[in-house]
């Protein structure tokens, strides 16, 4: 019989089986620039880049998304019940205490970010603040305490990263077709094979990109809802989160995955229209549902 625990290594293995699928294809596109342009160096230099573009990340991920967030450190005084919630979540989670921000902007959402537990951010908007109870807060708060438990950051952060960088490959693949004078340039094959990278590689990466993430929000939910003991703190608070339309002021496609709940609302016209396929995250009913369907005991 399937537990919690067994779903969570599930969607773990998932999550790893994409991301090598994911460098596959990254160290393939760099293969065929390379070829194409006839200069093994450029491989090398594409492997080279994508290792200090995730090291980067991996250090300075935190200062960029508090930065492109425009987020703030929460005072103690200002935002008590705030930092009695994390506070007590980390202790029952058994994690360091992390920095606790805010977000001024009337939408309600949330993320955390961070290299690893040791410093990790929690921020919250203060719409947010607004609109939930203490209970809804803590489903939220808890939330976030399992993507840091679960140490989803990096891996979140690395698929941003890669996804990226298969964008820079397409994108000079399509400037050698068009500006190489080598033979190759007229190959029916190649062309081929080019126009379908030109096409194909950024859409994998985004989907794949998504993927990870819709597969660590289901996770974070279950893994939240165990750690207060009450799916429906959570499931309230996604049901308040959603059912506001308001998109979050400074929404970024590359931050839109660490949030909670979609920051763009909606917003993004036609792209929200197809089967789901371009969001960031599960549709709120589904999420709801699968928490009030938890049986933790």
């Amino acid at each position: 019989m399937a537990t919690l625990y067994t779903q969570q290594a599930k969607n773990i293995r998932k999550t790893w089986l994409l991301m090598t699928v994911f460098l596959v294809m990254v160290i393939a596109i760099g293969y065929a620039v390379a070829w194409y342009l006839g200069n093994s160096a450029i491989l090398y230099l594409a492997i080279i880049f994508a290792l200090v573009m995730n090291v980067g990340s991996y250090w300075f991920s935190d200062k960029l998304v508090l930065k492109m967030t425009n987020a703030k450190p929460a005072t103690l005084e200002s935002n008590r019940e705030l930092f009695n919630v994390v506070e007590n979540l980390a202790i029952t989670a058994g994690l360091p205490m992390p920095a606790v921000y805010i977000v001024n902007d009337p939408s309600p959402n949330a993320f955390a970010t961070g290299r690893n537990p040791e410093h990790a951010v929690v921020a919250v908007t203060t719409g947010l603040l607004q609109i939930l109870d203490r209970n809804e807060l803590e489903g939220v708060v808890a939330h976030e305490m399992a993507h840091i438990g679960n140490r989803d950051m990096l891996v979140m952060t690395v698929a941003v990263v890669l996804a990226g960088f298969v964008a820079i490959l397409a994108d000079l693949l399509t400037r050698s077709l068009y500006f190489s004078n080598d033979d190759r340039k007229g190959s029916p094959w190649f062309m081929i094979l080019g126009l379908v990278g030109i096409i194909l590689a950024p859409l994998a990466a985004k989907l794949i990109q998504m993927a990870v993430s819709r597969k660590r929000e289901y996770l974070a939910d279950a893994t939240g809802a165990l750690l207060t003991r009450y799916p429906e703190g959570l499931a309230s608070a996604l049901e308040k989160i959603s059912a506001d339309p308001r998109p979050l002021k400074h929404a970024s496609t590359a931050t839109a995955h660490l949030f909670i709940s979609d920051p763009y609302k909606g917003s993004r016209g036609i792209m929200q229209k197809i089967g789901g396929l371009f969001q960031t995250h599960p549709p709120a009913a589904d999420r709801v549902a699968k928490l009030r369907g938890m049986d933790i005991g």
